[in-house]
């Protein structure tokens, strides 16, 4: 004759079935988890997405008359071309109002969307901001650090001033050097001192493997051109 189940292990089911019933009426009756408002921010140091498919990063915010613009480097914006966000360009945030190369190489981009954020703040990396709340002009020996999408966070001094640089499209003047590495992928990402920009990367020489000189924008001309006050 087989043994009978005990009680507890015969009456088991029962019991999983009742707790399983309590917890899907509990669910049933939860209040739906809050939405979360994250607003989309385009900061100094990020990439922007051109509508032609390029893309640019953007040195520093600025505003003219309460209008807010990025600036970024002259040889890579486009003219008459919308900028978006994000990759897959679905979040506009503006059109190319000037873009210059060689004689003026920087960009402006005139925002538009106001549901997106654009603060004085530049990033430097793991999704730190550093409140950038003034410009200043380089000088040699200055202490100084940048930020690139391909090196990141680097630091170094400035070794020169006004220093010119021929292309194939022109001589480039008015740059200032530094021994904080680059790559070539870095190019319109911000320098700056303490909360103070100073310009953005414009060309890498010899790279960060062979200790290469970087190479940047002055920003105080672009604000005065413009007539351009940072954010």
């Amino acid at each position: 004759m087989r043994a009978r189940p005990s009680a507890a292990r015969a009456s088991r089911p029962m019991w999983l079935g009742v707790l399983l019933a309590v917890c899907a009426l509990l669910l049933a009756g939860a209040p739906p988890a809050a939405a979360v408002d994250r607003q989309t921010i385009v900061a100094g140091g990020d990439v922007v997405y051109a509508g032609s498919g390029g893309t640019c990063v953007v040195g520093f915010n600025a505003e003219k008359s309460g209008n807010p613009y990025g600036i970024v480097p002259g040889h890579c914006a486009e003219t008459d071309t919308t900028w978006y966000a994000d990759s897959a360009r679905t979040i506009p945030i503006g059109r190319t109002e000037g873009a210059g190369f060689p004689a003026s190489d920087y960009g402006l981009i005139r925002y538009t969307n106001t549901a997106v954020s654009f603060p004085g703040e530049i990033r430097v990396g793991t999704g730190k901001l550093v409140d950038i709340t003034g410009a200043a002009r380089p000088t040699v020996g200055h202490a100084m650090c940048h930020f690139g999408r391909v090196t990141l966070f680097g630091c170094g001094t400035v070794q020169s001033v006004n220093v010119s640089v021929n292309f194939p499209e022109g001589l480039v003047t008015g740059l200032f050097t530094s021994n904080a590495c680059s790559e070539r992928g870095d190019v319109g990402g911000p320098a700056f001192a303490g909360d103070k920009a100073l310009g953005f990367i414009f060309h890498s020489n010899g790279g960060c493997r062979t200790a290469g000189r970087t190479y940047y924008k002055p920003i105080i001309p672009v604000l005065a051109e413009h007539g351009l006050v940072l954010r």
